[in-house]
This record gives C-alpha cells, structure tokens and sequence, in this order.
C-alpha cells in the first residue's frame, strides 16, 4: 500500500499521475506486498520509482560489461582514473571527475575487476548518477573510493527487515558452510531485477534457485547446509538526492 501525506492512495488513482509503463510496473509491486510505503509527496514516490529502474538497468549494464569478479588480493582497474591500494581498494585520481570514473567500469569493463560488495555500489553510483544532474553528482561524490561496503558519506544507504522486496534492492545469499579455502564465497550480494531474478557480480542475472545451487557447490566438503538467501534487503535512501534529480524526472513534483 502506497500513503502519502498521511492518507492511503489506491492504485487506481496514481494511475492518473503521469508514470511510464516501467514505473506503473514497479508500483504494482509495492501493491502487491502486505506493507505501507510512506511518501510526503506524488514527487518522493515518482523519484524513488525512477532511481530503482536505473539501479535494475545499471546491474544490468554491469553484467554486460566485461568486468570480472576478483577477491580483494586480485582486484584491478583502470589506472587511467583510479589509484589501485594494496588492499584492492579503487581510489579516484584528483585530477578525474567522479562521473568519468563510475561511466569507465561500465565503458572498459574488461578492465576492472572486484567482487560483490564494491560491485553493488558502484550500481547505485551509476543508477544516481542517471538519476539526477551530473555537475551535483560530481560535488556530491567527490574523492570517490570504491571498496567493499565502504561508500561516500551522501550515498544513503539503510537496512529494511523482512522478506518484501523490491526491484532495485540489494539482497544477500548466505553461505554459512562455506569453502574456507573459498572465503570469497561465503555469500553472494545480488540486486533485485525482478521476476525471481537477481544479479550477482560473478554468478551473473541468476534465479534465486540457481544462485543458491551455485553457492552449494563452493562449500566444504560434507556439509549438508544449504546456502539461503536472507530475508532483509539494503535500500537507496532517497529523499537526500531528490533535490538533484535531472530533467528527465522534473516531472516529480
């Protein structure tokens, strides 16, 4: 159920709003979950609508990228626009844009090469960076530091509990009886493409099922633990961005 401004909207009625297929799509999803998705306004629900199709597009553009999978030891990048650590950690050179820097993993994939976490991260720069005008991203993600969990202070992230999850989240399958000769493996980070699907840097645009078997095979011997995927997913906070949006979602009011 959709509420904004404290009163509860039908779906009936924001299909008057002015949303695209995609996002009419993407609503009917919220609709259909036992859970109250709280607005203040038509605008804040039309820009977070807008921001999770563009972290859908950009795993997707990432799968096609040509970007591997790596542990940390074995990370690399274009030294054109990062600074490699020893730690495998991407920092962006002071004389580089942000913009440029996040565009090049997707343009040079074959490249760069890191694992889950970094791979979830640099979706959501993508999906902001398409979601509102570039000159703001740039300020806003100066000294851009790609690595693990580890992200800019303006990228908003939060934990929601439960299994209801949206397209556009980032969902964790758990490894418990993990390979240790595979500690890379102890789970797989993956976005919410929609239609039981998800995308794990490494594994690929994966059903849950296949994702999970796939885990199966990386753990130790005779374990009979199955891999599960865990019922909380990390989400974009919004409302910090909103204020930047790009023309192309002017239309939020």
């Amino acid at each position: 159920m959709i509420q904004i401004n404290g009163m509860f909207i039908s779906f009936n009625q924001l299909q008057q709003a002015t949303l695209d297929r995609e996002k009419m799509k993407l609503l009917e999803k919220m609709y259909e979950q036992n859970e109250v998705y709280e607005y203040d306004n038509v605008g804040q629900l039309e820009f977070e609508l807008e921001l999770r199709i563009q972290i859908v597009k950009a795993a997707k553009l990432l799968n096609e990228s040509g970007a591997k999978f790596a542990n940390f030891a074995n990370s690399k990048c274009n030294e054109d626009y990062w600074l490699l650590t020893d730690k495998g950690a991407f920092i962006l050179k002071e004389d580089v844009l942000p913009e440029t820097g996040i565009k090049d993993i997707f343009k040079n994939g074959p490249l760069y090469a890191f694992e889950c976490a970094t791979a979830i991260v640099i979706i959501f720069y993508k999906a902001i960076l398409e979601s509102i005008h570039h000159e703001r991203f740039n300020q806003l993600f100066s000294g851009l530091y790609l690595y693990d969990w580890e992200y800019h202070d303006n990228l908003d992230l939060y934990v929601h509990k439960g299994a209801n999850v949206l397209p556009g989240d980032c969902v964790y399958f758990q490894n418990p009886d993990y390979d240790p000769e595979l500690p890379h493996w102890k789970g797989e980070n993956a976005i919410v493409m929609g239609d039981n699907l998800y995308f794990g840097h490494g594994i690929g645009i994966r059903t849950s099922e296949e994702i999970i078997s796939f885990l199966n095979t990386k753990r130790k011997e005779g374990s009979k633990t199955s891999a599960f995927l865990v019922e909380e997913s990390v989400r974009v906070n919004t409302e910090k961005l909103r204020p930047f949006r790009s023309s192309k979602s002017q239309k939020a009011r």
